[in-house]
């Protein structure tokens, strides 16, 4: 069927707990690998792992490991006998990492037959904006980052997210910014700039940033300004924390 495998860190099925479809119940597929390296990163990208980790039944966490790289055929198997036994629990399937999307040959293969069994929304850090055109057709939902130099220690994306939200909007796209107490107002009217040049009617989500002990590392007053700030350049401004950790869910 395919000769494309990918080497992943894991596959499982939980709740959304970001952006906008937080709550959802979603198949999540977690790429290896990044070109970037955000300062508030959560997932371990340094080494390509040599196993990956599959939930055998949905939710219910009983993972065995698998040698990477690990084939489509394997992940249709799986996610079919899960669509049978467990009928209409998903949503979608999130394609994340990592950035999903230095996987290009394995995307334009894997997607059309994820697709099959559920809408496919990616994850993504808003910087490949070559490797999307050639996937877009491909996508329902993307998910997209602004990476504000306060909060990721990444600079000089401000073009390239530009360039990516412009074809992103052919698609159900909106935009998160991860802000924190160290966050500057320019910083979100930079941003939002970017997202209002597109289309006003791009949801925006602010999104506190989480600490290492599980609370957020912005103040409650400092969130609202930001709101207040975005909410003059779209018409729809959200602050949504990283609700999967509060819940318990991976």
């Amino acid at each position: 069927m395919s000769d494309k495998a990918a080497n992943l860190i894991e596959l499982f099925s939980s709740i959304q707990g970001e952006g906008l479809l937080v709550g959802l119940r979603q198949i999540f597929i977690r790429f290896h690998g990044c070109n970037l390296d955000c300062a508030y990163c959560d997932t371990d990208i340094t080494e390509t792992p040599s196993l990956c980790r599959i939930e055998g039944t949905p939710g219910r966490r009983d993972f065995i490991e698998v040698a990477n790289p690990v084939s489509l055929e394997r992940l249709l198997s799986l996610l079919g006998g899960w669509a049978k036994g467990w009928p209409g629990i998903h949503h979608s399937i999130s394609i994340t990492g990592g950035e999903p999307l230095l996987n290009l040959e394995i995307l334009l293969e894997w997607l059309p037959k994820l697709r099959k069994l559920h809408p496919v929304y990616l994850e993504t850090n808003g910087v490949l904006h070559e490797t999307l055109s050639q996937l877009i057709t491909m996508l329902d939902y993307i998910g997209m980052d602004i990476k504000l130099p306060s909060t990721s220690g990444c600079t000089d994306l401000w073009e390239c997210h530009r360039d990516f939200l412009q074809i992103a909007a052919q698609k159900k796209v909106f935009v998160k910014i991860v802000a924190s107490d160290a966050t500057e107002e320019w910083e979100i009217v930079r941003a939002l700039r970017i997202v209002a040049a597109v289309s006003r009617d791009i949801p925006v989500i602010l999104q506190p940033v989480t600490l290492g002990n599980g609370s957020v590392g912005i103040s409650p007053f400092r969130i609202l300004e930001f709101q207040e700030i975005a909410s003059t350049f779209v018409t729809e401004v959200r602050i949504i924390p990283q609700t999967h950790k509060f819940m318990g869910q991976i």
